[in-house]
């Protein structure tokens, strides 16, 4: 995510970076979404970006640990604060959340179709469209934290719970 948040800075588009580094848009779209990426890969966005290669190395590192930037400016300005990863962690959710209810609308349409054609007479897609759609329904409850039951703050105190340590 590092290299995206380079890349904006920059006002670059995939296309531009793409240019700029020799690494194919395909490439830049899996590196940005968090898959590992190749030495020469990264070698070469160091370059484009002027930054050194370990500093996007440690990418990982600084969002599991929130570390600090190392001494080069252009990395000063990459390291992703709290913040910002929570946002983009919220914005994965809601993500998974829609994704879940597209397959969600798209198979019982499917079963729709399926049940219609072959037992018309019984409506069986009532039973996986009323089970499946709890889960769905209890996903997006929880991602738009309408009831948080398991919120962060309980996660916090669960941990300092057994970690034995007082809040």
């Amino acid at each position: 995510m590092i290299v995206r948040k380079l890349r904006l800075q920059q006002g670059w588009s995939q296309e531009q970076l793409s240019e700029f580094s020799g690494l194919s848009i395909r490439t830049i779209q899996r590196i940005e979404r968090g898959q590992n990426a190749s030495v020469e890969s990264l070698k070469s966005l160091a370059a484009v970006f002027e930054i050194e290669l370990t500093d996007l190395t440690q990418e990982k590192e600084m969002n599991d640990s929130t570390a600090q930037a190392n001494s080069t400016s252009n990395s000063a300005h990459a390291s992703i604060t709290q913040d910002e990863a929570s946002a983009i962690e919220y914005v994965k959710d809601i993500k998974g959340f829609y994704s879940h209810l597209i397959k969600y609308a798209c198979v019982m349409t499917l079963l729709v179709i399926i049940n219609l054609v072959t037992s018309p007479n019984y409506i069986w897609v009532i039973w996986p469209a009323l089970g499946w759609g709890v889960g769905v329904i209890s996903h997006g409850l929880s991602v738009f934290e309408v009831f948080s039951f398991f919120s962060p703050q309980w996660e916090r105190k669960q941990i300092e719970k057994r970690l034995g340590r007082k809040l």
